[in-house]
């Protein structure tokens, strides 16, 4: 009985392992999709107004977000509320796709780390 129960917690112990080291990657599906979004899909596309490297992105106006390396509370919040000349994307874009462009941004940028 003991060992059953060593042996229980032992193995979600190595699934909640697991599960952190899948979390932690996004799928490349959401990182394109993502992609696409900020080079040309959103309107106005990120990539008017940003630099990011990644997507071959050389704004101006924004801020350079290789340099920023914004992490993803940042992002959601800006791209929900707007910021100086950036409009919200809250009415534009649906969640799928703010979580899309926030995937992608911290993932070209390694944001937050």
């Amino acid at each position: 009985m003991k060992t059953f129960a060593v042996s229980r917690i032992v193995g979600m112990l190595l699934l909640g392992t697991a599960g952190a080291c899948w979390a932690g990657e996004p799928d490349s599906q959401l990182l394109e999709r993502g992609k696409t979004l900020f080079s040309t899909e959103a309107v106005p596309a990120c990539a008017i107004c940003h630099t990011l490297q990644d997507a071959d992105a050389t704004g101006a106006i924004g801020p350079d977000l290789d340099e920023l390396k914004p992490d993803a509370e940042r992002i959601k919040k800006v791209l929900h509320e707007g910021m100086g000349a950036m409009p919200s994307f809250a009415d534009s874009l649906d969640q799928e796709a703010i979580d899309a462009i926030v995937a992608y941004v911290v993932h070209a940028t390694s944001g937050g780390q």
